[in-house]
């Protein structure tokens, strides 16, 4: 399903895009018959696989009298899932994987309504079955979906977009649109001079409060050059948009799975 796009955004990327456009998403919930709840996502070429089991009782003796559920995460990615061929020597374990894993579960803990759950623990397995930029945001987007497909309460969806600001010695006009950042970067442009910054949003329902930005997730992590604090501001309300754009797919893709898992009964008793 293909993002909304703005008229008159400047130039084009190397990929074709425009600053504002994002890759293809694709997406599909309940893959994996054995989790309580999994999701597929496509960014593009970038390809992840998340599985959710929970709630259950939690493996720490420690943790079993809490009044709220504990929530483990596990972010790998595949020993294939670089493009360019290169193989990952450790899938897990090492400090991005530990890095990454603590990030998605600070998202999932600030969606989740985890006091309905004491005593019990959600486990969170993502998996990133092939790179090609903004790895991160979709593990939080497919972990997400996840959740809603293991029927898991969650109080908004948790939205990750990337927004890279690109440093080009060109100042032709149509290419100062893209100076000012572009979204859903792929590889190639995560590697490119500049920054990079991954961001996760809480979206709700009311659309004034997530362009707004007041339930932005202050994460993850930047890449690259150092970021000038007056270019904060533009780069936010663009990957805010973003996020937005994301979740108006997201939306549909879950209304699709619900009316096709829909139970006969349910079905008749929402029409009357």
């Amino acid at each position: 399903m293909e993002p909304n796009q703005e008229d008159g955004q400047g130039g084009l990327r190397a990929d074709g895009r425009r600053a504002l456009e994002l890759r293809q998403i694709r997406t599909r919930m309940g893959v994996f018959g054995q989790a309580d709840g999994s999701a597929y996502i496509e960014h593009g070429n970038t390809k992840v696989l998340a599985a959710v089991y929970g709630p259950h009782q939690p493996r720490s003796s420690a943790s079993r009298g809490s009044t709220k559920a504990l929530v483990n995460c596990q972010y790998s990615m595949a020993v294939f899932s670089f493009s360019s061929g290169e193989r990952k020597r450790r899938p897990r374990g090492d400090w991005k994987s530990q890095e990454r894993s603590a990030q998605l579960r600070h998202s999932m803990e600030a969606i989740i309504h985890l006091e309905l759950y004491p005593r019990s623990q959600i486990d969170v397995f993502v998996e990133i079955l092939q790179v090609d930029g903004s790895d991160y945001c979709a593990s939080v987007n497919a972990a997400t979906l996840a959740l809603i497909d293991a029927g898991i309460p969650i109080k908004n969806y948790a939205i990750g977009c990337t927004v890279t600001l690109i440093n080009t010695p060109s100042t032709e006009d149509e290419d100062k649109t893209l100076a000012m950042g572009v979204l859903d970067a792929n590889f190639v442009e995560e590697c490119s001079p500049g920054v990079t910054l991954s961001v996760v949003a809480l979206l709700g329902t009311n659309s004034d409060v997530e362009i707004d930005g007041s339930g932005l997730i202050v994460i993850a992590h930047g890449a690259g050059q150092r970021l000038h604090l007056s270019r904060l501001e533009t780069l936010k309300q663009r990957v805010l948009q973003g996020c937005q754009d994301i979740k108006n797919i997201f939306d549909a893709s879950v209304r699709r799975h619900l009316n096709a898992n829909m139970l006969p009964s349910f079905l008749h008793t929402s029409l009357e």
